[in-house]
């Protein structure tokens, strides 16, 4: 018998950990073959479905990072560890990593943005040996809104990563770096530029003139990777409503190389 693809599956939260004043990680048990970016619907019966990107993976569980800001989402909120959620997926094609590989990888994430490549960082900051260098560039709105401090922490401290980071708007508590993510491309190595890979999530605006802003450093536009976020509703390529021009991005995306994501268009 052919399964219903919108059949969701019950998973227990087994852990919550807070990141900021609205976005929670949620750790579920269950084991999901995922792909880097890729997402999965989430849903509780009776209020509704969203699709959330896969922040992080193991063997036996997934990781979501979500911003309590909506119908489905301010349900979750009020979730406890031990509670299900209603889960199918995963759907989409993700980052090929093993493009990365041996490579000089830059990853710059605005905001939640940082959520779907947090995996591939954490990938390469636990294989050093797979990769030349990794450097990101992390802008977040202001303090407050920084996800993942506590890892991105780690990531400072080692020594074949370079982090820069940015917020919109500092406190006077701040004493790091503001500004936005574009104002800080020329602080990269841009030698070696063949040897170079670059990721860009966040908001659209955000990844245009980030991508912008990279080739002004001579970098190409195969070398560049984006991920769309849409209203991604089925995840299968039937309901339309993440389509741009005529492309299913649930389907093809939700991670394109520049030279087919510049001509998506609304």
């Amino acid at each position: 018998m052919v399964k219903n693809p919108y059949i969701p599956t019950a998973v227990e939260i087994i852990s919550i950990r807070p990141e900021s004043e609205v976005d929670y990680t949620y750790r579920l048990a269950i084991d999901l073959d995922v792909d880097n970016g890729q997402f999965v619907e989430v849903s509780i019966p009776k209020v509704g479905e969203c699709p959330i990107s896969v922040s992080d993976f193991g063997n036996d569980y997934i990781d979501l990072t979500i911003r309590h800001v909506g119908k489905v989402t301010n349900q979750i909120a009020n979730l406890e560890v031990g509670d299900k959620l209603g889960i199918r997926g995963p759907y989409g094609n993700g980052f090929p990593i093993e493009e990365y590989q041996g490579k000089d990888l830059v990853i710059a994430a605005g905001g939640t943005g940082l959520a779907p490549v947090k995996s591939i960082i954490n990938h390469f900051y636990r294989n050093p040996e797979e990769i030349n260098s990794l450097t990101l560039l992390l802008g977040f709105r202001n303090p407050a809104n920084i996800l993942f401090a506590d890892e991105i922490a780690k990531w400072e401290e080692a020594d074949h990563i370079d982090v820069i980071l940015t917020v919109d708007e500092g406190d006077e508590e701040w004493a790091g770096n503001v500004g936005l993510v574009t104002g800080f491309v020329e602080q990269i190595n841009f030698t070696d530029l063949a040897n170079k890979e670059v990721v860009i999530v966040g908001p659209p605006i955000m990844m245009k003139f980030t991508s912008l802003e990279f080739m002004k450093h001579d970098i190409k536009e195969e070398q560049i990777w984006v991920s769309f976020e849409r209203k991604m509703s089925c995840g299968i390529g039937k309901c339309g409503h993440c389509k741009m021009d005529d492309t299913y991005i649930c389907v093809e995306g939700p991670v394109f190389n520049y030279t087919k994501a510049k001509n998506l268009v609304d």
